[in-house]
């Protein structure tokens, strides 16, 4: 666009849109787009300096070259009934004519027509040529244009393939004119009512709006040009429809509606790679949901796995607790049912003392006690299996639906997402193959032992928690029942044997005290760092999986706000240029 022909105003605005739509092109070369199509936004950012740009669009055959030379004036683009233009046609003012083909897909034509002062024109290959090149070449160019104008014949009116490539040209936000060539073999006013009642109606319905419409004869303006006879030329020009369509050209299309289109055209070029980028978010966003509810499944059942163990450790530890006090509350009995005055001669017999505590407090404690930690142990290894089973198991689901849905996933993202999936899946199954829940147990068993036997109280050596246990209780309850000799019994029993009796008491409840509090702490960080130990493998098996998809989320719901600002921006310059034509 040339600058001498905008007002101050103007050329603020354009200075402005330019600087919007290279941060825009910039924003969008961060998404997984074509190089072909942001080569077309910066092609149509670069095209706003340049003059405005009709581009003919159409099927071969439809006479778009030979409605150009009519327009033209004279026979400066090549016609045929075969696809004779095999390059896309850029058509600029120039004191002669002139022809360059700049490669195999261009070409720069010259000429010395006062329309090319004020814009350009492009002819484009058809659209479905026998040559595939052919359709590119046009679909490439058609983003560059300020307006299409959309060609079709008057013997085959907007076909189903130009319907196709219509609403392939809306995708870039073009404005586009339709013209109705070879509107000379309609016989009737009836006919020709009825093609464009025909062509109006389905393009509308395309389009979302009416678009221009032009039914013209390119073969009699052409004669037009050629006849000497005025009056003949006249009726020819007047029977082609040439003159309403150079009208629109020349003169509806003035200075301020060819800014507005120019303005609008990269702005709708944008947009629509906005738009392609939006929907691709959208499906990765929606193709990531069933992993996103996987992924916090899978947390809150190890969370879940966590949490039980947490409440559920402390009343199991109150069971071996419980044994520990019982065996107390027996102790306390004993000594009240055996330091007594009637029973002072037994006192003196320390053997038969120690042998009847035994039998009658300590009992089956040790048993008692390796059962309960036994069942501990059971309960925390079955536990983590069926937690291993559940995380494998909604792996294993998943694994088979991503396995099903991966043709349609062709994103790296998805490839990568199907990658950790199957890699996790495989992972925790060959855990749950290879688990051994017996030699799990006895591993626990052993490292319970271990803990134990290295506090300072049960540093005993090795041998099973309830025999360590046992071994202390008998030591350290035994310590208090030896009284005194027999026959300081014989003389001071009456006032000795009450107070040994609540020495012993004394001595037997805080030596137990100390035991049950040693014990609890050992068992309750023993299964502690145990139940850490087993959420962390399970943590660390799924993490990669895990860590992926919340990585996935937060860069997708990034990348959907930073359309969502483009998109604002966008309708932000477009309504701004509502301002700058009213």
């Amino acid at each position: 666009m040339r600058e001498g022909f905008l007002s101050n105003k103007e050329l603020l605005f354009l200075q402005k849109e330019k600087h919007s739509l290279n941060n825009a092109l910039t924003t969008l070369s961060n998404f997984s787009l074509p190089k072909d199509d942001l080569a077309k936004l910066r092609s149509a950012i670069e095209q706003l300096d340049e003059l405005f740009l009709i581009v003919a669009a159409g099927e071969f055959n439809a006479g778009k070259s030979a409605l150009i030379n009519a327009l033209l004036g004279e026979r400066v683009l090549e016609e045929g009934v075969t696809p004779t233009t095999a390059q896309v046609t850029l058509l600029r003012w120039g004191e002669d004519y002139s022809r360059t083909v700049v490669d195999d897909g261009f070409a720069i034509v010259t000429h010395p027509l006062p329309l090319l002062k004020e814009l350009n024109m492009v002819d484009s290959p058809g659209t479905n040529a026998i040559n595939r090149q052919h359709e590119r070449l046009t679909s490439d160019y058609v983003p560059r244009s300020d307006l299409v104008l959309f060609v079709t014949s008057a013997d085959r009116p907007l076909t189903q393939s130009e319907r196709l490539f219509l609403e392939k040209i809306l995708t870039w936000g073009k404005k586009v004119s339709l013209v109705v060539n070879k509107a000379d073999i309609l016989e009737g006013d009836q006919a020709v009512e009825q093609v464009r009642e025909f062509v109006s109606t389905n393009a509308e319905m395309i389009l979302g709006y009416k678009p221009e419409l032009f039914l013209v004869s390119a073969k009699l303006a052409q004669k037009a040009q050629q006849t000497t006879d005025p009056a003949e030329a006249s009726r020819l020009r007047q029977a082609s429809g040439i003159e309403e369509l150079e009208r629109f050209i020349t003169q509806t299309l003035d200075n301020k509606a060819r800014l507005e289109l120019k303005l609008r055209n990269p702005i709708g070029v944008a947009s629509n790679l906005e738009r392609t980028s939006s929907q691709a978010i959208d499906l990765q966003i929606t193709d990531l949901q069933q992993d996103s509810a996987l992924a916090a499944d899978l947390e809150t059942t190890i969370t879940d796995y966590d949490k039980n163990l947490r409440v559920e450790i402390p009343p199991r530890l109150a069971e071996v607790e419980n044994i520990l006090i019982n065996f107390e509350n027996r102790g306390h009995d004993f000594f009240d049912r055996t330091m007594k005055l009637t029973n002072i001669f037994n006192l003196a017999k320390t053997d038969r003392i120690k042998e009847q505590f035994q039998e009658e407090v300590q009992g089956d404690v040790s048993t008692a006690i390796d059962n309960k930690v036994r069942e501990m142990i059971d309960w925390m290894v079955d536990k983590d299996l069926n937690t291993w089973y559940q995380v494998a198991g909604a792996l294993e689901r998943r694994q088979a639906q991503s396995q099903h849905e991966l043709p349609a996933s062709k994103s790296p993202q998805s490839a990568r997402r199907q990658e950790l999936i199957e890699s996790v899946s495989q992972t925790i199954k060959l855990i749950v193959n290879r688990y051994d829940r017996k030699q799990e147990a006895e591993q626990m068993g052993d490292y319970v032992q271990e803990s134990v036997a290295q506090t300072a109280l049960f540093g005993i050596g090795a041998m099973g928690v309830g025999a360590m246990v046992a071994t202390v209780l008998t030591t350290r309850a035994l310590d208090v029942t030896g009284i005194v000799t027999a026959g300081t019994l014989a003389i001071l029993g009456f006032f000795v044997i009450p107070y040994k009796r609540k020495q012993a008491k004394e001595e037997f409840k805080t030596k137990m005290a100390e035991l049950r509090t040693t014990l609890n702490e050992t068992l309750s960080n023993t299964f502690t760092k145990e139940a850490d130990s087993a959420v962390e493998r399970l943590q660390e098996n799924i993490s990669p999986y895990v860590k992926f998809v919340k990585n996935e989320q937060t860069r997708l719901q990034t990348n959907r706000a930073t359309l969502q600002e483009l998109q604002e921006e966008l309708k932000t310059l477009g309504n701004e240029i509502n301002e700058l034509v009213a």
